[in-house]
């Protein structure tokens, strides 16, 4: 019986059926565990907190109306604003909390013709008119369906610190409705913005140059744009539609 064919094709069959269970329960397990809006243990370790749960958007209020009903939205783990949306009043939200010296990433896409940004150092305060009144901007745009002209040889590009300079080095995003990859860092004043991985952007806040960049710009009308190293960070509402997800933040 010990070398019965029979059992040598019993031992194939069960062989088998447990490879078979093996590999349903890798699939499964891999289709049905969240990887985005998560951290891993080794970032926790690192010090990021996520700024987005993938299911809410606490944490989030309506630039200088905390109570307001704004018209973001967690849907399918995207933290989302449509101008079709009538449902809640459409502009920006800021985080509840302050930031200072912090790197920060996000993923982001945009609708065909969208215009959106990130602002840093956001003062959420009645006096202030909106959050580029004194937060600069890191731009999210579809470059590739903007009017002419509208570009401004780069200060206006997506990945921009925008208004202010033309891009460090030259990057498009990826198409409208596909996902870019982008970092904020900040320390001490000094900013830097990447895209998809390349350096677009890289300023002193405070520094001579950077009061020049300011005073040509649109924001010279706004005394306080630029001045504080210190604020919320503030997602805008601005044309067509954007989604976020994966918005991590780590303290340096």
């Amino acid at each position: 019986m010990k070398n019965s064919p029979v059992l040598k094709i019993l031992a194939l069959v069960v062989a088998f059926f447990i490879l078979l269970y093996l590999i349903i329960t890798k699939f499964y397990t891999e289709a049905t565990s969240p990887t985005e809006n998560t951290l891993s243990a080794q970032e926790k370790q690192d010090g990021w907190v996520l700024l987005f749960d993938g299911k809410t958007t606490n944490g989030w209020h309506m630039f200088s109306k905390p109570n307001m009903n704004h018209a973001w939205k967690a849907i399918n783990g995207e933290l989302t604003t449509n101008t079709n949306d009538t449902l809640g009043t459409h502009g920006d939200i800021v985080t509840d909390g302050v930031y200072e010296n912090f790197e920060l990433i996000f993923d982001w896409k945009i609708a065909r013709e969208g215009n959106s940004g990130v602002f840093i150092n956001v003062q959420d305060d009645t006096s202030y008119i909106a959050t580029w009144a004194t937060g600069p901007e890191y731009q999210l745009l579809d470059n590739a369906n903007m009017q002419a002209g509208y570009l401004d040889g780069g200060k206006k590009e997506a990945g921009a610190l925008y208004g202010l300079a033309p891009l460090k080095t030259t990057v498009e995003p990826n198409p409208a409705g596909e996902w870019n990859n982008s970092r904020i860092m900040q320390v001490n004043g000094k900013i830097n913005f990447w895209l998809n991985g390349v350096m677009t952007s890289e300023e002193q806040m405070g520094s001579e140059r950077w009061k020049g960049l300011v005073a040509n710009s649109k924001a010279a009308v706004f005394p306080d744009f630029g001045k504080s190293t210190k604020g919320h960070i503030g997602l805008q509402d601005w044309a067509k539609g954007v989604s976020f997800r994966n918005i991590k933040i780590r303290i340096i």
